[in-house]
């Protein structure tokens, strides 16, 4: 199926034919006859022990409290700096244009950290913003006139490569630069701490299904879907919903989107694409992006879609339907931003597995 869209890209553009690893429970039969309350006998179905407390920003059980502040680091997405490093691991992604036509990537980590992170690319205005609907510590290496402005006054709590190139910033021998900038979650904290940078609070938590509504998410049937900025496959986003695992897996230009260390690919629950205004502002190519107004949108869930508007709702763009907030399946969520021009019906695509 993915050498089909691969083939047919271009034609696909114009056309919308709607048509962390889970734990494995094992049991082994013991000669020790053991007896069970009857109100434990669930019809020979073992039911999931429900734990205490969520993740804020993946809806995913855990045994304590789940705190710690939210990390957003910008991830260069040019075709020289993949595969990256720390994908698989972050809560959500945001993917917008840059310039030139290139997309980046804003990848916030709060219920789990890779050991490293990268390659770190510079910072945009717009996705300073998207930082700071999560309370976020924002790391980049550079910074657009815009963001070094916005940065300069304190706007979000940061860590700059252009300040600690070398320091808690490390340039990868295997790449070049600007496509060689990591950095390490121990060396954010140590930033942190060198910056009296307070850590300890969550972010506020999304809206997310219980078990029985994830059983009932509703929508067209799509096993694939592709997210095409401006035609080029370099920029492209395949989307493959794996039945087996009930998650999304991710390709670009031909390839999986996997940790470039462990090779563990991206494993995703919820796919938002949404459409909304991008303008040109100066000769270099960069963009001023709508995250206000709302708009049009995409949500994909178990293997299906269905048109949703979104709103920015307290710095987060999230998707509602009928003015209520849509539920997210527990795991994690990848958002496209892609032009309102040409807008969703061109840029996005979608295949049935025959």
């Amino acid at each position: 199926m993915f050498n089909k869209w691969m083939a047919a890209s271009a034609v696909a553009l114009l056309l919308v034919s709607g048509c962390s690893k889970n734990d494995e429970i094992t049991g082994e039969s013991e000669d020790e006859v053991i007896e069970v309350p009857e109100e434990a006998v669930s019809d020979g179905e073992t039911e999931e022990k429900e734990l205490p407390f969520q993740f804020p920003l993946t809806g995913v059980g855990t045994e304590d409290q789940a705190d710690g502040r939210a990390i957003a680091v910008m991830i260069n997405n040019d075709p020289k700096a993949r595969p990256q490093s720390g994908l698989e691991k972050a809560d959500i992604v945001y993917e917008l244009l840059a310039e030139g036509n290139i997309t980046r990537f804003l990848a916030i980590f709060q219920s789990e950290q890779p050991e490293t992170v990268g390659p770190v690319r510079s910072a945009r205005d717009y996705f300073i913003e998207l930082a700071k609907g999560y309370d976020s510590l924002y790391i980049a290496h550079g910074y657009s006139p815009e963001a070094k402005a916005m940065l300069d006054k304190g706007y979000i709590d940061n860590l700059n490569g252009i300040t600690y190139d070398g320091t808690l910033f490390k340039r990868a021998s295997f790449r070049k630069a600007p496509h060689n900038s990591y950095i390490s979650f121990e060396n954010i904290l140590k930033g942190a701490d060198k910056r009296d940078y307070q850590m300890d609070e969550a972010p506020s938590a999304l809206t997310f299904l219980n078990k029985s509504e994830v059983d009932e998410v509703d929508g067209e049937i799509a096993s694939s879907a592709m997210v095409s900025y401006f035609n080029s496959n370099l920029f492209n986003s395949i989307y493959e919903y794996d039945e087996d695992l009930g998650k999304y897996k991710r390709y670009t230009n031909g390839e999986l989107t996997a940790d470039y260390d462990s090779g563990d690919p991206v494993l995703l629950d919820n796919i938002f694409i949404v459409e909304t205004d991008h303008k040109i502002i100066d000769d270099e190519g960069r963009r001023s992006i709508d995250l206000t107004s709302g708009g049009q949108a995409y949500l994909l869930q178990k293997g299906k879609w269905k048109e949703v508007e979104w709103e920015n709702i307290d710095g987060k763009i999230l998707p509602v339907l009928n003015g209520k907030n849509v539920g997210l399946v527990p795991g994690r969520t990848w958002i496209n931003v892609i032009p309102s021009n040409p807008g969703l019906e061109q840029t996005v695509s979608f295949e049935v597995k025959e």
